[in-house]
């Protein structure tokens, strides 16, 4: 069976989402954030090194990063109704879409988050200094980039609603996850097609199991 090691509020949560729209059977190990530092506990550090999550484990094999996951599960178990033809257009976009999604977009994302929350863990006295450092970060850079990602995805739906062809993929549940972080951080989901795509997939019943599974999923 899969072990699936899932931290609070995380991008395992995907996971969950694939594993329950293939019909597979796995177990959740959960762990929560310190909540002062919102990093994972010294426990998810035995699993893997780095203390990351997504990381799950079958049969002895321990496998990280979500992007890696995907393939190993498609690779091991299939992809059902998610498949798509070895080769095709399909194929490839599916593999772009794997690789970018946490190659490419998050990092802008991860960027806001910092930059945002950084004048709240600021000392006082120093609180204006790096409020005015924070704020010009993100409109000069921050937000600007994030703004380019979101037109891409929008422009990227709108031929079929789906980024790899003409049914939702591994592609898919794989950018789930910036898509919510941008319509949570930087109103994405006011963008037409990013607003339907969320619907649909929040509508499945495959992801409300998984929120049941994996417990209360915040995108910020």
């Amino acid at each position: 069976m899969i072990i699936v090691h899932h931290l609070e509020n995380s991008r395992s949560q995907r996971v969950l989402w694939l594993l329950e729209e293939l019909g597979l059977d796995y177990e959740v190990k959960r762990y929560e954030r310190n909540p002062e530092t919102m990093l994972a506990p010294p426990e998810l550090y035995a699993i893997h090194p780095l203390g990351k999550s997504p990381v799950i484990g079958e049969d002895g094999i321990i496998v990280a990063e979500t992007g890696a996951i995907f393939e190993y599960i498609r690779d091991t178990h299939g992809a059902g109704d998610l498949a798509v033809a070895p080769g095709s257009a399909a194929a490839r976009a599916v593999s772009y879409w794997l690789h970018y999604a946490e190659g490419s977009a998050m990092n802008p994302l991860l960027m806001k988050l910092v930059f945002t929350q950084l004048p709240n863990r600021a000392p006082l006295l120093m609180k204006p200094l790096v409020k005015s450092v924070a704020r010009k970060a993100l409109t000069g850079f921050v937000d600007p980039r994030v703004a380019e990602h979101v037109a891409y995805w929008e422009e990227a739906l709108a031929k079929t609603g789906w980024f790899a062809g003409d049914k939702m993929t591994l592609a898919d549940i794989m950018m789930s996850f910036p898509l919510e972080a941008a319509a949570a951080r930087g109103g994405a989901g006011a963008l037409p097609n990013i607003a339907a795509f969320l619907e649909r997939i929040h509508a499945r019943p495959a992801y409300q199991r998984a929120l049941q599974r994996g417990g209360p999923y915040a995108y910020a």
